[in-house]
């Protein structure tokens, strides 16, 4: 796992041929906002979470937000005890957020 600053979680993504971005926070957090392409993965819902997550390719590279920073940065320690080879972690999650965003 990667702990990443706003702007270079932004930029590293967008020249990223194999990102997926994951954004791993509640329904109810999600309908408030969420950064464009983003994958719901909610890690509250932990049975649903490790089950989802066992199906992804841990080829692709994984950037992984939540509202500030915490849960992430566990779904990133999730991902790589599954074999997940690159993760990264979005430094102050979505509240701190000054990307696009759709609402």
């Amino acid at each position: 796992m990667q702990e990443l600053n706003q702007e270079d979680f932004a930029a590293q993504l967008k020249r990223d041929d194999q990102a997926v971005l994951l954004d791993v926070r509640t329904d109810a957090e999600v309908a408030e906002g969420y950064i464009p392409n983003a994958q719901q993965l909610n890690i509250l819902n932990s049975g649903y979470f490790m089950e989802e997550a066992k199906k992804l390719d841990p080829n692709k590279n994984y950037y992984i937000y939540c509202r500030s920073g915490g849960r992430s940065a566990q779904a990133c320690m999730l991902l790589d005890s599954l074999g997940a080879q690159n993760t990264y972690n979005l430094i102050g999650g979505f509240s701190e957020w000054k990307g696009d965003r759709t609402s």
